[in-house]
């Protein structure tokens, strides 16, 4: 598990003063700005965050240190990411997406089925991307009660009972 959890990114800027518009990743998108400071990937850069107003695909957010167009112009995708010590605490059958990632996935014979590659949110409950040998692409599993039983964060493992067929020698 890495220190640091994706809460949101940048997608453009929003006026001519500065302010970007901003995608929440959070649970309470609005909550984004509470878990200050927000930082680049790779840490170079942090801010914090105050919402203006909800805008379409998100928030029209003031970031400190950035104060022209041009400035937030040249933040467009940068993802932004909270120390995992301000965020709260989930309950035992929810996850940070980040948690999950590189996870191995076991059948619930104990075969490997690969390693969760990226959580997709579609609107319709997330979904699982699954990678690994003898896959010729990624499947995508559905993250339900049924189809992941069981998410142990200490082993680093997922077992699965996947929908019969989701898996090509199932």
């Amino acid at each position: 598990m890495t220190d640091r959890v994706c809460v949101g990114a940048i997608a453009g800027s929003f006026g001519v003063r500065g302010e970007v518009r901003l995608k929440s990743f959070c649970a309470e998108p609005e909550a984004i700005g509470d878990y200050a400071p927000l930082f680049t990937e790779d840490g170079s850069r942090s801010f914090t965050a105050r919402i203006s107003r909800p805008v379409k695909g998100g928030f029209a957010v003031r970031l400190s240190g950035v104060t022209t167009k041009e400035q937030a112009d040249a933040l467009k995708g940068t993802r932004l990411f909270a120390n995992r010590a301000a965020l709260p605490d989930l309950p035992d059958d929810e996850y940070y997406h980040a948690d999950l990632i590189g996870m191995e996935v076991l059948d619930t014979g104990g075969r490997s089925l690969g390693h969760v590659r990226a959580v997709h949110d579609h609107g319709a409950g997330d979904l699982l991307e699954i990678h690994g040998p003898g896959l010729k692409s990624t499947v995508l599993l559905p993250f339900t009660n049924a189809a992941v039983p069981t998410v142990d964060l200490g082993a680093r493992r997922i077992i699965a009972d996947p929908p019969e067929g989701l898996f090509s020698d199932d």
